[in-house]
């Protein structure tokens, strides 16, 4: 079984993961696979090159995503074409990941910001959202990543509305309550997905 696991920026997606992991859940983050498709020497990077040059990679050869971020932001036909180039590279790869996960664990966890923005809820039999007011999410995400206010409303607004996205959930975590409130949260998850494959 795998679920889906997504939530607004600055939500606290992560920290919903690392405790499902301490209950030996495993999981992979679509951010991070996103980060390896478009590595030094990926397909994804060489094309990414070629459509915006050298304003778009360090010195070293690796990706600006700070660059890059702000050209696909500031123009939508940009960041679709993006997202036509590493979509389908991300998806595979995940497969991957998800693959080998479910050989060592009961079941797993796809932890993507998008998921349901990119169809990656497809790949998952139940969907978890976590959920905190957008205010939090907005003061979180300036504090953690050092980026302009108008950057974090432009992510917000690149991602399903919050109502929209609760509805869309099978379950829920409020991660507003702090650290051991989310993981009592987690741990009841925990068991009702470990009983329902069980059942099954």
């Amino acid at each position: 079984m795998i679920i889906g696991v997504t939530g607004g920026i600055g939500s606290g997606k992560s920290t919903v993961a690392r405790a499902f992991g301490e209950l030996g859940i495993g999981w992979v983050d679509a951010d991070d696979v996103a980060r390896e498709v478009v590595a030094t020497g990926e397909p994804a990077l060489a094309a990414i090159a070629e459509r915006f040059g050298d304003q778009v990679i360090h010195q070293d050869g690796s990706l600006n995503r700070a660059a890059l971020r702000q050209i696909v932001f500031d123009d939508p036909s940009q960041r679709v074409w993006l997202e036509s180039v590493t979509h389908p590279r991300i998806r595979e790869r995940l497969l991957e990941h998800l693959e080998r996960l479910s050989t060592t664990s009961p079941y797993v966890l796809l932890v993507s910001p998008l998921l349901f923005e990119s169809g990656q809820d497809r790949l998952v039999q139940r969907t978890l959202v976590v959920d905190v007011p957008e205010e939090e999410q907005l003061a979180r995400t300036l504090a953690r990543d050092k980026v302009s206010e108008a950057q974090v409303h432009a992510i917000l607004a690149a991602q399903l509305p919050r109502n929209e996205r609760l509805s869309r959930a099978d379950d829920v975590i409020d991660n507003s309550h702090g650290l051991n409130d989310t993981r009592q949260q987690v741990s009841a998850l925990d068991q009702r997905y470990r009983a329902s494959i069980t059942r099954t």
